[in-house]
C-alpha cells in the first residue's frame, strides 16, 4: 500500500476505451486515483479543472492530437513539473522524438507492462517532488534576498546621513562612487576641522552589505566625533583601528587614506594603508607625486603595534590631490586583463584639464572594455585660499546662563606626556563652555594650535622652521620631529588661562611657554613680513586672528588674549 503523501492524481487520455480501461484499472490497483479523457480536449479541459499530477497521453487522439495536447498542458502547468508520459505504439525514432519535443518527459509503448508503467510513474514523481524542493527552496531564497535587500536599504539610509553630514558637497572637492552593492564596501567621509582645515578620508573594507556597514558606522562615528573635537589624525588614526580591531572579525578589515588639507599652512597630511596610491598634483609643474601606502589597514594590528606615522606635503592653491579605490585598477578586460596602475598613470599624464579628469578615466576605462569587479569611488580635492570656504555654523542650544566668567587653569605638558597626549580638543572643549567664545572657536583652535605647535617644534625639539621654505625640506622637517619627539627624555611646554568678566563680555588671556632655547621674536615678526616661501606664517596668524598676542624678548612665552561682548 502506498503512503497516504505518496499517492498520485493521475490523468489517462486515450480514445480506445478499451485501452482506457485497461490503464485505468493498473493505476487505481497501484493506489492512486484516476481522471480519464477521450481526446485531447476534453484532456486540456480535465487537467485546466482537476490539476492532476501526473498525465498518461494518447500520442494520436481526436479534436486535439496528444502532441498539441502536452504543449497546452505544459503551458498551464507554468513552472510546477507535471510530468506528461505518453501512450504509443509508433516504434520509428522520429515519432519517438516527436513526442518527446511535444512536452513528454517519457513514452510507455503498447502493450502495456503493470510493471514497467508502475516504475515509471514512480520515477515521474521522484522528479515531480524534486522540481517542487527546488521550486519552493528557490522562493525561500527570493524572500531572504528581499529581507537582506531590505535590511541594505534601512543600514545605508541610516549610514548616508552619518556620512554625509560632512562637507562632501564643499565646492573643493569632487567625487565620484559606482556602487557594486547595495551597500558597497567603499566609503568616502569629509569634514572641517575646528581650525578651519579639513579632514577626507576614503576606505575600503573587505565584503560589501551588512558587514560593511558593521565597520562603516562607528568608523564614520569615530571621524566626524574627534574631528569635530579638534584631535590630530594621529589620535583619529589610532582610535578608527583600535575600533574596528575590537569588533571585526579577524578576516574583515578597512584599507583607508585619511587625509588633512590645512589651508593656512598649505599642506596636506597624508597616511595610506593598503589603498592604491593617490596622487598629489602640482598644477604649476604638472608634477604627480604618488602617495603611497605605508601602512597595513585599519582593523588588522593590535593598538601597541600600530603606526601612525603621516608623511606631509607642501601645496599651494590649485594643486589637486586624487585619490581612488582599488575598483579603478582591478577593473578587467574579456581577456582577463587589469586596468592596472599604469593606464591609471597615463590618463594623468594626457589629462590636460583637472576638471575633467573623472572623465577621462572613465572614457580610459570604456575604452578598455571592461567591467568593474569591485565598487569605483574617486575623490579630488583642491587647495584652495584660507577662509575661501564657508563652514557651517555651529548651533548651540543653551543660553550661556551657566558659562563660566571668572577662573584661571594652569598645566605643564612633560616630555612622557608631550610624546603621546594632544592636549587641544581638551583645552577647546573647556573654553567652548563660555558662551561669549564660541563664535570664535575656529580662530581660537588655530591660535591654540599655532601656539602649541610652535612651543614643542622650535622650541622644545628645536627645529629650524626655514627648512619648510621648499617643498624639498618639508620631509626632511617632519621626519626630524618624528625622530626627535620619539627620543625626548625632558623638556616641558607650560599653558595658563585667564577668564576674567569685562564690560558686558570678558576676556581670555593664553599665555604659553616652552623649555627650549627661544628665538628673537622681533626677527622672525619681521622676517614674515617678507616671506614668501612655505614658512614662517604661523606668527602671522596668530596675530591676525587674536585681539593681540606678544612674546617675550627672549621667545620662549607668548601671550595672546581674546575678547568678547555679551550676545543678546
Amino acid at each position: 500500500m502506498l503512503a497516504a503523501s505518496e499517492l498520485l492524481t493521475v490523468l489517462i487520455a486515450d480514445d480506445n476505451m478499451t485501452d482506457r480501461m485497461l490503464l485505468s484499472s493498473i493505476v487505481r490497483r497501484q493506489g492512486h486515483r484516476v481522471l480519464t479523457a477521450s481526446d485531447g480536449q476534453e484532456a486540456i479541459e480535465v487537467f485546466q479543472a482537476r490539476r492532476p499530477q501526473l498525465v498518461l497521453l494518447d500520442a494520436m487522439m481526436p479534436v486535439i492530437d496528444g502532441f498539441e495536447a502536452a504543449r497546452q498542458i505544459k503551458e498551464l502547468a507554468g513552472e510546477a513539473l507535471v510530468p506528461i508520459i505518453f501512450l504509443t505504439s509508433m516504434t520509428e525514432e522520429q515519432a519517438l522524438v516527436r513526442c518527446l519535443e511535444a512536452g513528454g518527459d517519457d513514452f510507455l509503448a503498447k502493450p502495456y507492462n503493470q510493471v514497467i508503467l508502475a516504475a515509471k510513474i514512480k520515477a515521474m514523481d521522484r522528479l515531480r517532488r524534486l522540481q517542487a524542493t527546488v521550486l519552493d527552496q528557490r522562493d525561500q531564497i527570493t524572500r531572504h534576498h528581499g529581507y537582506l535587500l531590505n535590511e541594505q536599504r534601512v543600514a545605508k539610509a541610516v549610514f548616508d546621513q552619518v556620512a554625509h553630514s560632512g562637507c562632501l558637497s564643499s565646492p573643493n572637492i569632487r567625487y565620484l562612487q559606482s556602487p557594486y552593492a547595495l551597500f558597497n564596501g567603499d566609503l568616502l567621509l569629509a569634514a572641517f576641522t575646528p581650525s578651519g582645515g579639513m579632514h577626507l578620508l576614503l576606505g575600503d573594507f573587505t565584503g560589501h552589505g551588512l558587514p560593511a556597514a558593521v565597520g562603516a558606522m562607528p568608523l564614520a562615528e569615530v571621524f566626524y566625533g574627534m574631528t569635530a573635537k579638534g584631535y590630530g589624525m594621529a589620535e583619529i588614526l589610532r582610535e578608527m583601528n583600535a575600533k574596528l580591531k575590537r569588533i571585526l572579525p579577524v578576516d574583515m578589515f578597512c584599507c583607508a587614506t585619511l587625509l588633512y588639507l590645512n589651508f593656512q599652512r598649505q599642506v596636506v597630511e597624508v597616511w595610506n594603508g593598503g589603498m592604491p596610491d593617490g596622487y598629489l598634483r602640482r598644477m604649476a609643474s604638472d608634477e604627480h607625486i604618488p602617495l603611497r601606502s605605508r601602512h597595513l589597514p585599519l582593523g588588522v594590528l593590535s593598538r601597541a603595534s600600530f603606526q601612525e606615522k603621516t608623511e606631509v606635503f607642501s601645496m599651494v592653491p590649485g594643486d589637486r590631490l586624487f585619490l581612488c579605490s582599488d575598483g579603478v585598477i582591478d577593473t578587467a578586460d574579456g581577456d582577463d586583463e587589469l586596468f592596472g596602475v599604469e593606464r591609471l598613470q597615463r590618463v594623468f599624464e594626457l589629462n590636460r584639464n583637472p576638471d575633467l579628469l573623472f572623465e577621462d578615466i572613465h572614457a580610459a576605462l570604456k575604452a578598455f572594455r571592461g567591467e568593474s569587479r569591485d565598487d569605483v569611488s574617486m575623490v579630488q580635492v583642491e587647495m584652495v585660499e584660507p577662509d575661501s570656504l564657508e563652514q557651517p555654523a555651529t548651533i548651540y542650544s543653551d543660553s550661556g546662563a551657566s558659562s563660566p566668567l571668572n577662573w584661571s587653569m594652569s598645566l605643564e605638558l612633560r616630555a612622557d606626556t608631550l610624546k603621546r597626549f594632544n592636549p587641544l580638543p581638551y583645552l577647546l572643549q573647556l573654553l567652548q563652555e563660555i558662551h561669549g567664545l564660541r563664535a570664535q572657536s575656529g580662530a581660537l583652535y588655530s591660535v591654540l594650535s599655532e601656539l602649541y605647535s610652535n612651543a614643542l617644534e622650535h622650541g622644545v625639539l628645536g627645529l629650524d622652521s626655514s627648512l619648510k621654505r621648499n617643498a624639498e625640506g618639508f620631509a626632511q622637517y617632519y621626519d626630524q620631529r618624528n625622530t626627535r619627539l620619539n627620543q625626548l627624555k625632558d623638556g616641558y611646554v607650560r599653558m595658563h588661562f585667564l577668564v576674567q568678566p569685562e564690560g558686558t563680555g570678558g576676556r581670555l588671556t593664553i599665555d604659553v611657554e616652552d623649555s627650549g632655547h627661544g628665538f628673537d621674536a622681533r626677527q622672525v615678526i619681521a622676517r614674515e613680513a617678507e616671506e614668501t616661501g612655505l614658512s614662517g606664517r604661523g606668527l602671522k596668524l596668530i596675530r591676525q586672528l587674536s585681539r593681540s598676542a606678544q612674546w617675550s624678548e627672549d621667545g620662549r612665552s607668548a601671550c595672546v588674549e581674546f575678547t568678547w561682548e555679551a550676545l543678546a
